[in-house]
């Protein structure tokens, strides 16, 4: 991680912001800079978060200018006790987001077919709007065969956490996080799990319908 310029005394932080609150663009160009070694004491705290630290960095530096831009000193509080709240805020948002996404991608990647040659993903288990018998039946029948199938593809640790992830037991998803804190690992290790269970429910579901197809039937 990259060398920074060590912070503004409170004497010299104090004569830069009345700067920049002149209009000094320097002034505050000084502020972002003097408070980049805060954004990576920060960023330090998600060193396990398995992003990125440049690009971490780079999220923590807009939370950096943000503070910057809308901080008002005469509410008595320091520039790096409110910059600090921004900057944790910015990194999080930005986790949540990424984490949003790779779900979304998750539960509507296909993982296979099912019997009939339908297309089966997570979305048609663990998603209905009030549906119909028919939904519900249907919905219950695509369950049944993966449970039937995650034993031959996967181990009993993937099985586990994709049951749990995606409420295959009880009709309730579990987050990453819940079941790291549930088995004592840690959430980046769940999530490495689970891409490579959905890897592995792909490929071997794909080999079984390929199998099917080939099996010569009997008239």
């Amino acid at each position: 991680m990259k060398t920074f310029l060590p912070p503004l005394g409170i004497q010299e932080e104090r004569k830069v912001l009345e700067e920049m609150q002149g209009g000094s663009l320097e002034a505050r160009n000084t502020l972002i800079v003097r408070n980049m070694r805060l954004v990576a004491h920060i960023v330090k705290k998600y060193q396990n978060a398995d992003e990125d630290m440049e690009e971490m960095i780079s999220i923590g530096t807009i939370g950096l200018i943000k503070a910057v831009l809308t901080f008002q000193p005469e509410k008595g509080s320091r520039l790096s006790t409110y910059a600090a709240r921004c900057i944790d805020n910015e990194l999080l948002m930005h986790l949540r987001n990424l984490r949003k996404v790779s779900r979304e991608v998750s539960i509507y990647e296909p993982i296979g077919t099912d019997k009939e040659g339908n297309q089966i993903n997570f979305m048609d288990i663990i998603e209905s709007d009030e549906p119909d018998v028919v939904e519900i039946m249907d919905k219950n029948s695509k369950i049944r065969y993966l449970k039937k199938i995650l034993p031959k593809i996967l181990t009993e640790r993937e099985q586990e956490i994709i049951v749990l992830r995606y409420g295959l037991m009880d009709d309730k998803p579990v987050t990453q996080k819940q079941i790291a804190n549930r088995l004592g690992i840690s959430r980046s290790y769940v999530s490495r799990i689970e891409k490579r269970a959905l890897g592995k429910l792909r490929a071997g579901m794909e080999n079984i319908q390929t199998g099917l197809k080939n099996f010569p039937s009997q008239s």
